[in-house]
């Protein structure tokens, strides 16, 4: 992010070989938040990798349920995550934000507001719970245009919040850096530019 490198671990949505993988990713990684940006579609490969109720167990690695909430185009699950072969680490508390905002079919998210919102609900998350120091999982279809949006997104948000300036072109070149298909088509690069401008007139 702006302030803290490495907040933002990206990736695609897990296969159903790769769960286990995924969340000791989680674990090892010390994140605290993940963002989904595409649909559950096991046609596609993308299984639903968490529990409803309950716990799953991949492993050691055990994943229980806490709590959903929907609100608008977010739902927001909480998860204990836990290593049973590490007991002395404790359980991790994880919360997921699942965007039901962004169809498959669309580029860019159907509304500017409720992605910001997205965004910023992240935002307190991360601060609330683990003050800010907790990295965010990001995971689209492949790991690429919709996960870099939203890094961007977040960046110029920050960039904004301490120094009242916009540089998006920035942000985007500092992600593809790392990894070339990050915003990878012109509309979403211009979805950053109007998110910025809404998050100036909200205030």
């Amino acid at each position: 992010s702006y302030k803290q490198p490495s907040a933002f671990i990206v990736t695609q949505h897990p296969l159903p070989n790769t769960v286990k993988d995924f969340w000791r990713l989680v674990l090892d990684y010390h994140c605290t938040s993940v963002v989904m940006l595409n649909d559950v579609d096991p046609a596609q490969l993308c299984p639903q990798y968490w529990p409803e109720n309950g716990v799953h167990r991949h492993g050691p690695i055990q994943v229980e349920f806490v709590s959903a909430d929907l609100e608008e185009d977010i739902i927001s699950r909480i998860f204990r995550i836990y290593n049973a072969a590490r007991p002395q680490d404790g359980y991790r508390v994880v919360q997921q934000f699942q965007f039901l905002g962004w169809p498959m079919y669309r580029d860019t998210p159907v509304s500017k507001r409720s992605f910001l919102k997205l965004i910023r609900q992240v935002d307190k998350w991360q601060e609330e719970y683990n003050g800010g120091e907790g990295r965010t999982v990001v995971h689209c279809l492949n790991g690429g245009g919709r996960s870099g949006t939203f890094c961007a997104i977040s960046i110029v948000c920050e960039m904004l919040r301490h120094q009242r300036t916009v540089d998006v072109f920035h942000a985007v070149k500092t992600l593809r850096n790392n990894k070339p298909n990050m915003v990878d088509l012109l509309d979403q690069y211009k979805f950053c530019y109007e998110v910025a401008l809404e998050y100036l007139n909200s205030g």
